[in-house]
């Protein structure tokens, strides 16, 4: 099948069909190729800025300018036609050059701009990666920052979300993955739960102590190494309380309803006031990667391009982190 050039799908047999005053070709090819990542018209309106029936007029001027039918739509569903499916994927491309080009010309020193959206983990995202936010929004007064707390990966396209920063193993071969720094996690309870000889603990004790779960990473199951001997001891639980939320969990383990795997940072201060106990010492969950994940493409914004050099520079610096070369050197060293 040949492949129409931008001209011929600009032009296709309506030449003497002339855009109405006001509206702009960029504008337009911009909406149809977002109504079809988001989704639906409404999901595409709330992207762009804008109203449903804004965007259904300039999807249907489109269309008279163009002189075909891009998007079949019933009430339940909205399928791209065959020319649907060409404009979309010359319109996506036309989009990254026109915006490669005009960031190019604006030349390479020129402030980032735009609004920028950012997934995070909820915990993460509330206190250990607000220092580097507001120090990138410090950098770059022209971006603008959606901090989306959220507890599933987003789909980058349909969500038009920039980049995510996310905890655990990144799997998906579709994404880049900018591995930033490791999160240790340690085993820690209440005083009250374990009582002041806290030395004598072994970790057949603690085996047989009540458990909270986290079940983003341990459900029903512990596993700990040991650091100078890389041990690994693997024991089931049965836990008190399982839970989705790092808070809920320290809230527990500090009530003294059950012994925790628990990130270093997040019960630091705790363990410094005494209101909890490092147990085990020598042992320790494995660490949580933190990546910067993206789509792949072959143009990137300097918005998000700066975003991801800041993030780079800070993450492995802030308190309770560990750099992954760090990590790597500790791991060589057992």
């Amino acid at each position: 099948m040949v492949v129409a050039s931008h001209a011929e799908l600009f032009y296709a047999g309506r030449m003497n069909v002339s855009l109405p005053q006001g509206s702009d070709r960029i504008e337009l090819i911009e909406t149809f190729v977002c109504i079809v990542e988001a989704g639906n018209l409404s999901a595409a309106a709330n992207r762009l800025g804008t109203s449903q029936p804004t965007i259904s007029r300039r999807l249907q001027i489109l269309e008279k300018w163009l002189g075909m039918k891009l998007l079949q739509r019933s009430t339940h569903a909205m399928n791209l036609t065959q020319d649907g499916e060409r404009f979309f994927a010359r319109g996506q491309e036309l989009l990254e050059n026109w915006r490669a080009m005009e960031e190019d010309l604006r030349g390479a020193t020129t402030d980032p701009f735009g609004t920028l959206r950012v997934v995070v983990p909820h915990a993460f995202g509330q206190e250990q990666l607000i220092e580097p936010l507001l120090e990138f929004l410090q950098r770059y007064p022209k971006v603008s920052v959606e901090w989306l707390l959220h507890r599933h990966h987003p789909d980058f396209i349909a969500d038009g979300v920039d980049c995510e920063i996310r905890l655990g193993s990144v799997d998906d071969p579709s994404l880049v993955a900018l591995h930033l720094a490791e999160v240790p996690r340690i085993v820690v309870a209440a005083t009250s739960l374990c009582g002041v000889h806290t030395s004598s603990i072994s970790i057949d004790i603690v085996q047989t102590m009540p458990w909270i779960a986290l079940g983003t990473f341990y459900r029903d199951e512990v596993v700990l190494t040991r650091n100078a001997e890389a041990d690994t001891c693997k024991f089931p639980i049965t836990p008190r309380l399982s839970t989705d939320s790092i808070y809920a969990a320290r809230q527990a383990a500090l009530a003294g309803f059950g012994v925790a795997l628990l990130s270093a940072w997040m019960v630091a201060d705790d363990i410094a006031e005494g209101r909890l106990v490092h147990l085990l010492p020598e042992w320790h969950g494995s660490s949580l990667p933190v990546s910067l994940v993206y789509p792949y493409a072959r143009f990137y914004p300097a918005k998000l391009r700066r975003f991801i050099d800041l993030m780079r520079e800070a993450v492995p610096t802030i308190v309770g982190m560990r750099h992954p070369k760090q990590q790597m050197q500790e791991e060589t060293d057992s």
